[in-house]
């Protein structure tokens, strides 16, 4: 008898090895859909914005066929989220279509609409995670976050919900002004529950523009401290800056990551869109399919060219650095990437705190 050694590649080495494929190799393996933009909750940080609602959102049957088509195009990792998905009524079967679809499908939520119906229905059709959003350790703090009285309880109790039915659960905080000091407690809720726990503390705009999100942002030194005190952070950044740091990126290209070319986002009215924050240009499914979007709309947008060069392409430290057409589209008004100053104090914080500097020189 021979042997036969056929190599396994787990969920993370996929989605790695699809990340590393050559820019011009355009696989739709990963996308979102936005099935309502809608929600429950009144969250004091929320980027979304009625400016984007034009229109009926995508019923059943159109959303359904979009899945279709998605998954004919080669997609394994699809996530449906929101605003907030459950309130849809009919969303257990949109999902259920999805996972019939063979795909890997995500869920994020708040928790609050978790029923114990629900619960054995995804027990049943298991997805592959359910991410939901913690605002505070305490009721107090995290309804001053959501402002809907009563909606910490039934968070926690959505969890356990779905915890019982042996679901795998993460939980995820955005930190602010209004929670930054439960940040620990958040964190030791999580593994109370035996859940993974990460947090953003670097708020966008609103899709609209409006940038007052940014009235509840924690400054550079704050969001730095607590980066710098839990090994989880101080870890992942210094590894990310040495992944990344020599990367070449183009320099006369709008567009130089993976969205559009690996990655894609629905939102709820049918709008093919680049990712979850850029938001335009945008092709409409509802008079084209995902094919024609992907295989045509897309590769046009992709080619679109600077027109004048940006010191962000060569900054030492972009590798840490949350800049991208999409925040520039939002706070700028125009896709291509320029210093935002507020971004530009965080990574020169992070090299400075991290040692990263010292990194590079060490690598080379």
């Amino acid at each position: 008898m021979t042997e036969c050694s056929i190599p396994c590649v787990g969920f993370d080495g996929l989605a790695e090895l699809l990340a590393k494929q050559p820019k011009e190799t355009r696989l739709a393996y990963t996308g979102s859909i936005e099935v309502t933009p809608h929600c429950n909750l009144k969250c004091a940080h929320c980027y979304v914005a009625p400016c984007h609602w034009e229109g009926n959102l995508l019923s059943y049957e159109e959303l359904c066929r979009i899945i279709d088509e998605v998954a004919e195009a080669g997609c394994i990792w699809l996530l449906l989220t929101g605003g907030e998905p459950f309130l849809r009524n009919d969303f257990l079967d949109i999902y259920a279509h999805a996972k019939k679809k063979g795909m890997l499908v995500s869920i994020f939520t708040n928790g609050t609409l978790v029923t114990p119906e629900i619960a054995r229905y995804l027990h049943d059709w298991t997805p592959h995670i359910i991410e939901i959003s913690v605002y505070g350790a305490t009721e107090a703090t995290y309804e001053s976050v959501t402002g809907v009285p009563g909606s910490y309880k039934r968070c926690l109790r959505g969890i356990e919900l779905l915890i019982e039915q042996g679901i795998q659960v993460r939980l995820k905080t955005m930190l602010m002004t209004l929670n930054q000091h439960e940040y620990w407690d958040m964190k030791k809720l999580a593994e109370s529950y035996g859940a993974p726990f990460k947090f953003d503390a670097v708020m966008n705009p609103r899709l609209d523009g409006s940038l007052n999100p940014y009235e509840l942002r924690l400054s550079p030194e704050e969001i730095v401290r607590i980066e710098e005190e839990d090994p989880q952070y101080r870890e992942a950044w210094i590894e990310n800056y040495r992944k990344f740091s020599d990367l070449e990126v183009s320099q006369d290209l709008v567009f130089t990551c993976g969205a559009g070319r690996g990655r894609f986002h629905i939102d709820a009215f049918g709008r093919l869109q680049l990712c979850i924050i850029t938001r335009q240009p945008s092709y409409n499914l509802r008079q084209g399919s995902f094919k024609e979007g992907w295989g045509k709309f897309f590769p046009a947008v992709l080619d679109q060219r600077l027109s004048k060069p940006s010191s962000c392409r060569s900054c030492r430290n972009r590798a840490i650095c949350h800049i991208c057409p999409g925040w520039t589209q939002l706070e700028c008004g125009t896709s291509e990437e320029q210093p935002i100053e507020y971004l530009c104090q965080l990574s020169r914080l992070r090299a400075e705190t991290f040692g990263l500097e010292r990194t590079a020189v060490d690598n080379k």
